[in-house]
Parts: C-alpha cells; structure tokens; sequence
C-alpha cells in the first residue's frame, strides 16, 4: 500500500449512498475535501452528519457502484483498516466519551495509550514503552490537558474528559481531526478554551473536519462550509457565500441569518 500523498484529498465521496433500512441517510453525496482546508459540515438534526461520520469512521459502509467506483476514498484509498485509519484521522466524539466511562479506575493518561494499543485503555503496562508513555504525555500536552494525566477519568469534568478525548486523537500525530459536535454539552469557558485549543492546533497545520450543527463550533479558522440537509448538499463553498440566510433557510427550513462575532450565532429572522 502507498503512503497517503499531500496532494491527495482528506475525503472524497463519488455519489455515496447510505441507506438505514429503507431510508436513504446520504444520497449520492459528492464531496471532495483536500487536505489543509478547515471545513464544517453543518446543518439540521437528521441531516446526514452521523451518517456522514460512520461512513468515514467504516461504521456504515456505503452502496457500491455498479461498475466497480469506489464511493469513498480517503487519502486517495478506499480500503484502510479502521486502525490505521486513526493513525491519519483522529476522531473526537461523545461516543468515545461514553465508552471511556464504561472502564472504571482508568487514568486520563491510560485512555490516551490505549490508542497507541488500538485499544479503549493501556491495562498490560509491561508493555508500555517509555516512547509510548512519552507520546502519550505530548497528545496530553498539546490538548492542554497534561495536568489531568493521572486523575481518574470517571472523574473529570465534562470538559476536561473532552479534552482527553481530543488527546487520544492526538496520540498517533494524524493529518487531519475529525470532530463530532466538540463543544456539545460544554459551558461557555470550557467551550472556549476547547474552541482555543482547536484554533491553535488548525495555525499548527491540523486539517480540521467539523460536523456540528452548533454555529458557535464555526471557529474563524473553518473557512469552507458544506450544507447538508436530509443526506444532500444544500450547498458547499466558501463560509460568505454559503452562510447566507437564503442558504440557512433551505438548509434548516426556518429563517436564519448568520451573526458573525465571538461567538459566531445563527438568529431568527422576525417577520420573514
């Protein structure tokens, strides 16, 4: 297999379909998303976000072509290991927060080794290696979480998990982060300390891949919006020209604008 290349693209979908039963979650998406480009993936509950992420993450696997295409690709291939895919694509979600809980007297730090075990937890410590230990502590570090590194995950706070969740990503150095909803259930100064890190680690030369229907995750670095709504592209391109109440409106079938600021907001448009 060959090394994943810079000029191929983080993601690309060629009119992928997921169905759920009969429903179709994702219908013929196409999407091409290269590496560098911070983009979010927004729109309404019921849209296709999950879907989009399972299919990513080798949860949902999508319709085949009938003439052999592979609907998707990541970093120009379309058949990984969903180990190695966590090397590339680091994924944070409340999933993963609530798997972490199911594992009593773990550490922050072992939840962060785990990853380098393909596994929830580091349990056999003879085979923790001090590289491992040591890249273990810099995911930590750069997820401005060090400090929690021996605490009991169970308890932490709901930010702080977050942030250990963000580190487990971190621990293979991959390309790119894919983020569920980061900031979900976070107040407003774990919020933006989460928002902070994310912002940073984007300047650092992170691709970010947000998929949110929570416009105050739209952090200034997240250039390029894609619209989903019920499984299609509602539109795609660069955040002025998407974030627009015509666009909002189509998207979240209500009357929206977009209040740009610290935090960004969507508003209701009275009387529309």
């Amino acid at each position: 297999m060959h090394a994943p290349s810079q000029a191929e693209p983080l993601i690309e979908l060629d009119q992928a379909t997921v169905l759920r039963g009969e429903q179709r979650a994702l219908d013929a998406l196409s999407l091409r998303l290269p590496m560098g480009r911070h983009v979010a993936i927004l729109g309404p509950n019921g849209c296709g976000k999950s879907s989009f992420i399972q299919l990513i993450t080798r949860q949902l696997y999508p319709v085949m072509h009938a003439d052999g295409r592979p609907p998707v690709r990541i970093l120009g291939r379309h058949r990984w290991d969903v180990r190695e895919i966590r090397t590339q694509l680091g994924v944070v979600s409340g999933t993963m927060h609530d798997d972490l809980l199911s594992l009593p007297g773990i550490t922050a730090e072992d939840a962060v080794l785990g990853a380098a075990e393909a596994r929830l937890a580091a349990y056999d410590t003879d085979a923790i290696t001090p590289a491992m230990r040591q890249s273990a502590r810099d995911a930590l570090s750069r997820a401005d979480a060090l400090h929690l590194a021996g605490r009991e995950y169970a308890t932490l706070s709901t930010g702080e998990a977050r942030r250990v969740v963000l580190a487990r990503a971190l621990a293979h150095g991959p390309r790119a982060l894919l983020l569920d909803e980061p900031s979900a259930g976070l107040d407003v100064v774990a919020r933006q300390r989460l928002l902070d890190t994310l912002r940073r680690l984007a300047r650092e030369g992170t691709t970010l891949v947000l998929v949110t229907h929570h416009a105050e995750e739209l952090i200034p670095e997240i250039g390029h919006i894609v619209l989903l709504r019920a499984g299609q592209i509602v539109a795609e391109g660069p955040r002025a020209n998407v974030l627009t109440p015509a666009l909002l409106g189509r998207a979240f079938n209500a009357p929206l604008r977009m209040r740009e600021g610290d935090p960004p907001a969507f508003e209701f448009i009275a009387n529309a």
